[in-house]
């Protein structure tokens, strides 16, 4: 006689998992920038970037410890360009904040994986990717003409970077195990924002200030990129793209919460807009859906690993 075995609870799909990963990220790097905000003054918006990517880099350096024999031929300059669009992200973002309110350059920001969304296949994603970019003109509000054009600007470099930041991330995390790919490029990206903001802070910065900003290092970059790494191991390029819609919503609700900037009825709309698109491109965004996902090049690791 057989005995009846209780079925186990199936764990989520790869889509929903990397869907409430990348939420967690886009939540601590927000609530990260707003709790930097009131810090430059003290160190400037190029000094905080610095000083955030530098204690970053030092971090996954020392915790994950990466070795040469970790990584396959091409592996390394992948990371040091994945390190060059991390550090140019963080700082032109960080740059952009001083000009503009949190949501207004988050959205801003968000161009850069919307682009990336609209190269993926078939007609429901375009569907939401067309959702989202109603939502961020919404958020934006071009037809009032009072955005600021030098924030503007730094915004739209962010974004750029973002999109890189995302194609080069899915790259290094299918080849390179774990998060030893992270551990080599943001080190780099630290080199890069300390040299920058060098100048900057020869004169600012002090002790209690350098363990603030290893406090918030932790929250973001560390934590953040750590989950997306994660994240884009289970979507899509292009559905990562349209899902990070919802991190404009996430910046203006911490930006209305922490810094006091109030949204306006289009923001609302806008919000709206960009979260129905971040949930709906979930539906079709499992990575696991995809033969192409499913290949896996030669000497690099398979690219869908579960997390216990």
């Amino acid at each position: 006689m057989s005995s009846f075995k209780p079925s186990r609870p199936s764990r989520p799909s790869g889509a929903r998992a990397g869907f409430v990963m990348a939420v967690a990220s886009m939540s601590t790097v927000q609530l990260g920038s707003a709790l930097t905000v009131p810090l430059f003054d003290r160190l400037s918006a190029l000094g905080t970037a610095g000083l955030r990517l530098g204690w970053a880099g030092l971090l996954l350096l020392v915790l994950v410890r990466p070795r040469r024999r970790d990584f396959a031929r091409g592996d390394l300059p992948a990371c040091v360009a994945l390190g060059a669009a991390t550090a140019g992200m963080m700082l032109f973002f960080m740059l952009a904040l001083p000009h503009l309110p949190l949501g207004t350059a988050s959205a801003l920001e968000f161009l850069g994986p919307l682009a990336v969304s609209l190269y993926g296949p078939g007609h429901g994603r375009r569907v939401w990717t067309a959702a989202a970019a109603l939502g961020v003109v919404l958020l934006t509000e071009p037809w009032h003409g009072g955005l600021d054009p030098l924030g503007t600007g730094y915004a739209l470099a962010a974004a750029a970077c973002w999109a890189a930041y995302i194609l080069l991330t899915q790259r290094v995390g299918d080849r390179v195990t774990g998060l030893k790919g992270l551990a080599v490029s943001m080190p780099v990206a630290a080199l890069i924002g300390v040299l920058i903001a060098a100048p900057t802070l020869s004169t600012r910065v002090t002790w209690p200030a350098l363990w603030t900003m290893l406090a918030l290092a932790v929250l973001s970059p560390v934590l953040p990129f750590a989950l997306e790494f994660l994240a884009l191991r289970r979507l899509t390029a292009s559905a990562f793209g349209t899902m990070m819609s919802i991190e404009p919503a996430i910046a203006m609700l911490i930006g209305f919460l922490v810094l006091g900037q109030k949204p306006g009825l289009a923001s609302a709309a806008g919000i709206a807009c960009v979260v129905v698109a971040g949930i709906g491109v979930t539906r079709t965004g499992d990575r696991r859906t995809e033969p192409s996902a499913a290949a896996t090049p030669a000497g690099a690791q398979p690219c869908v690993q579960e997390v216990s």
